[in-house]
Order: C-alpha cells, then structure tokens, then sequence
C-alpha cells in the first residue's frame, strides 16, 4: 500500500489545488491522496513520507507535475 498526502494551507486558498491534483492522481494512477489542511503557506505531496513535490517561492506545482513526480517516485 502506498502512503501518499497532500497537505495545503487552508487560509490560503490552496484546497481546490490539492482536490484537483487527488483527482488526477486518482484517474491517472488510481492512487487515493489523503488531503491534510495545514497553514503557513504550505503545499507539500508526500508519498511513503518523502515530500515529492512542494510549493516553494517563484514555483507552485501543478496537478500534471504531482502526477509525474509520484510516477517517478513510485518507479
């Protein structure tokens, strides 16, 4: 069983990203994110607790490139 999450800054806004990107994971790899609100800004993917993809100045990932990171971790 894979262990993957999203956890994204609630006050931020950032919830429909995270509800977007668990979709696509969901369709494209049958994959089920555990969506964790958090506060401070942050955006992280983890899968099996390794932060995959996150949100860092100048960059915001989107649902394709969450999809692709945990493609590449997973192989």
């Amino acid at each position: 069983m894979t262990d993957l999450s999203i956890t994204y800054c609630r006050p931020c806004g950032y919830e429909k990203r995270a509800r977007e990107a668990a979709a696509l994971l969901r369709d494209r790899l049958g994959l089920d994110a555990e969506l964790l609100p958090g506060k401070g800004g942050i955006f992280e993917v983890r899968l099996d607790g390794n932060v995959i993809a996150k949100r860092v100045k100048g960059h915001f990932p989107d649902a394709a490139e969450i999809v692709s990171a945990v493609t590449t971790a997973r192989a």
